[in-house]
């Protein structure tokens, strides 16, 4: 998981994808006041975890956004729910009713996901 800070650096990298390694430096000095120690050192912590790649001094993601998304949430309902979907539901629902639009995404979404019984 990502600390803040490095979710606002990697929000910046895929927002200007791809980036020569100089642009994106002074990116972070005008956006996040960083000196270039700074962001380079922020670029190998990210490199490293396999989301981001510097070849020839340019920047691009290994992942995008929303497949970081998409593994973080997976990580959290394995980690916090033993992987189990519909306990995650069950304790997200339990304070939330859903209206009538959000009950018929979810059914369409289970439908379209649903493995085929044999």
């Amino acid at each position: 998981m990502l600390t803040e800070s490095e979710m606002k650096f990697a929000e910046l990298i895929w927002e200007h994808e791809p980036v020569a390694s100089g642009d994106l430096v002074r990116l972070c000095e005008k956006k996040m006041q960083w000196k270039k120690s700074t962001t380079y050192t922020m670029l190998k912590k990210l490199c490293d975890k396999g989301i981001f790649q510097n070849r020839d001094a340019v920047v691009s993601s290994l992942m995008t956004k929303e497949e970081y998304i998409a593994k973080q949430s997976i990580r959290f309902v394995e980690d916090t729910f033993g992987g189990s979907l519909p306990m995650f539901l069950t304790a997200f629902m339990s304070s939330k009713k859903l209206n009538r639009r959000q009950a018929e995404e979810l059914k369409k979404l289970i439908d379209e996901y649903k493995e085929d019984e044999i």
